[in-house]
């Protein structure tokens, strides 16, 4: 069922007799791909009702952002959800969720949204955390489900959902590629084929870095070192310009000076391909 109001998604969940049943849900911008399809699944796996949400957040982009071009297809979407076990799919208007007048924000303070894509990106984890904080509230999910691919965010929504003491389980599920690694992205269309062929290098590099930190080398464990492996392999591709490309502590994201012994930490990656900004990550775990 697709459900255009805040009205309608109550009027659905008590029609689906929500009490005494576990609700999960999907949080996306739509364009989905077999990432948000991954995330469906596991929420159908574990939840008797799942929702998904269908809503391009226009307090998440900046000013020379995509926001108008970032690409758009209810039907497809609603397809797509239904056919991987959506019990609904709730695609709002703006105003449904920012009404005339709004001027409420939840900002989550700290290393978690001003580094990384809080630094390149200001005020977007802002936009963020506000419009999760409102669907949370309107769906009410037991649990809900967001990619690894988006770790800063997922690291953010998790502190969120903890300091303001939100009922709700917040269920990360992995990164999802394409067969020749790159990790798919509903950005990915934008690509031309040049840049599609090299984009790949986000991933290798991770892999470049992790394969590093496993050799033994004496400067195996040293962050800067990692980092300039990761760079130097991006760097050797002509298309791609770095926005950043960091190691931090896994679960905080404050800087670190070296992966120490069965520790974890995030290895993330920002690149630009034309007027592409894609982001990649992977979790490199010191013997």
């Amino acid at each position: 069922m697709l459900l255009k109001t805040v009205s309608e998604l109550n009027d659905f969940l008590n029609m689906s007799g929500r009490s005494g049943k576990t609700l999960g849900f999907v949080p996306t911008m739509g364009s989905l791909h077999e990432g948000h399809l991954s995330l469906i699944r596991a929420a159908k796996a574990s939840c008797s009702l799942v929702i998904v949400s269908v809503f391009v957040n226009p307090t998440q982009f900046g000013p020379n952002e995509d926001f108008t071009q970032y690409p758009r297809d209810l039907d497809r979407d609603c397809h797509l959800a239904f056919s991987t076990g959506a019990d609904a799919v709730f695609s709002p208007e703006v105003d449904e969720i920012y009404p005339p007048g709004a001027g409420t924000t939840v900002d989550v303070s700290g290393a978690l949204s001003e580094t990384l894509c809080g630094a390149s990106r200001p005020g977007h984890f802002k936009g963020v955390a506000t419009v999760v904080t409102i669907l949370f509230n309107i769906v009410r999910p037991d649990a809900a489900y967001f990619g690894q691919k988006d770790a800063q965010q997922a690291l953010l929504i998790k502190k969120m959902v903890r300091d303001l003491h939100m009922p709700v389980s917040v269920v990360i599920c992995p990164i999802v590629r394409e067969e020749d690694g790159l990790a798919m992205s509903s950005r990915n269309v934008y690509l031309s084929p040049a840049e599609r062929r090299e984009a790949v290098c986000l991933n290798a590099g991770l892999q470049k870095a992790a394969d590093y930190l496993r050799s033994g080398q004496p400067d195996a464990h040293q962050k800067d070192k990692l980092v300039s492996i990761i760079k130097n392999h991006i760097k050797a591709q002509p298309l791609a310009n770095i926005d950043y490309v960091e190691i931090r502590d896994s679960e905080t994201l404050t800087d670190i000076r070296e992966i120490a012994p069965g520790k974890t930490a995030l290895a993330a990656v920002a690149v630009r391909f034309g007027k592409t900004r894609l982001i990649d990550n992977r979790l490199l775990t010191a013997d």
